[in-house]
């Protein structure tokens, strides 16, 4: 561990993140001082089974309960398998499963264990990544920011750029890269956007027992119904200012605006849904940026992707353009936040998260028999 804390020092972490979409997990390496980044390593997908996964929704939006522990198995059973496929790492950033998020009110809740894991893998963890900014009057989300500053630096960027994340919910961050470091002020601007895949997945779950509506099949044989559209943008939300932070379920109603349509037509709603909040968030921008580079499940469907393209006023494309890998940008996230947490470096500041200042959130749990 005092390799890990050494301030300076290159050491290779391995992050792991399981998502709202509740797909699986994924887990990266990176290396990376805290601050930059040195170099990209090898990365795992492992996907939840469908018991796994209805375990998981069982739990959405529970605080307690008897879904709890059982869904907390599942999350850390899938999280042994996949890091477990990785050896000679220094250090482990486990963010564990988002069930819950309202921080002005009961908080964030991610189940999972993380000092139990740093036992069964016997490898430091760092997790809990949230709390101690919600502690401090932040939302608590998004954290992948201050990477996404480093990942802007990584790729040479000269103008502002925006990182747009289409997990289960959706979140940009707006980056200046010229800004010295990321808890400066006017760095960062971060914020969820709204609603992203998990309407579409529960639509497509729900009425035809698939997991995701695939490269957007469905919404493309649709028409979008613009009421319902205009509904969705009424909704005050959009009008706040960030930082702000959203919980999967926050937008369920989205589902029964379009409980009439047929598949292919509530498909492309919520698909348009998903964009068009997206370019409400653009308006909140310091700074129109160069581009968006999407990360995310959702930069594999074509039809949100040429929604997006037709809705912003900048290039649009994958993260894969600049040589990222969309699939794994949250886990290689996490593992550089967990070097800044173990060596005492923010993770959040009051740009990305509302916080009242820059904080480190974040504990480090050291496996017993180490």
């Amino acid at each position: 561990m005092d390799k890990v804390r050494e301030k300076g020092r290159v050491i290779r972490a391995l992050g792991a993140m399981s998502g709202t979409s509740l797909d699986g997990v994924d887990a990266a390496v990176l290396d990376t001082d805290g601050v930059s980044i040195n170099a990209f390593g090898p990365a795992q997908y492992r996907p939840y089974t469908d018991t796994e996964r209805d375990v998981l929704r069982a739990a959405l939006g529970k605080w307690t309960g008897p879904e709890l522990p059982q869904a907390s198995e599942a999350v850390m059973d899938a999280h042994v398998d996949v890091l477990a496929r990785h050896d000679a790492v220094d250090l482990i950033g486990f963010h564990g499963q988002t069930v819950a998020h309202a921080p002005r009110m009961q908080g964030t809740l991610q189940i999972g264990d993380g000092a139990a894991l740093a036992d069964r893998l016997q490898t430091p963890v760092v997790w809990d990544f949230r709390s101690a900014d919600v502690e401090l009057g932040g939302e608590g989300a998004p954290l992948a920011p201050f990477f996404h500053f480093a990942c802007a630096r990584w790729i040479g960027a000269q103008e502002p750029v925006a990182f747009l994340n289409l997990g289960g919910v959706g979140n940009l961050t707006w980056v200046d890269p010229s800004a010295a470091k990321p808890e400066d002020e006017g760095a960062l601007l971060a914020f969820d956007t709204g609603p992203a895949n998990a309407p579409v997945n529960d639509l497509v779950s729900d009425r035809l027992g698939l997991p995701f509506d695939k490269d957007g099949a469905l919404a493309a044989k649709g028409t979008v119904e613009a009421g319902a559209l205009e509904l969705f943008l009424a909704e005050p939300y959009f009008a706040r200012i960030p930082p702000k932070s959203l919980d999967r379920n926050d937008f369920s109603e989205m589902i029964a605006l379009v409980s009439e349509l047929s598949d292919a037509d509530a498909a492309a709603t919520l698909t348009a849904m998903c964009a068009a909040g997206v370019a409400e968030a653009m308006q909140h921008c310091p700074a129109p940026p160069s581009r968006v580079l999407v990360t995310g499940g959702g930069r594999r469907n074509p039809v949100l992707m040429q929604m997006l393209a037709v809705s912003l006023d900048c290039p649009v494309a994958p993260v894969e353009d600049v040589g990222l890998d969309g699939d794994m940008l949250e886990a290689q996230a996490f593992a550089y936040l967990a070097v800044r947490v173990a060596r005492g470096l923010p993770t959040s500041c009051p740009g990305t998260t509302g916080v009242r200042a820059a904080v480190g959130g974040g504990t480090v749990s050291i496996p017993r028999n180490a």
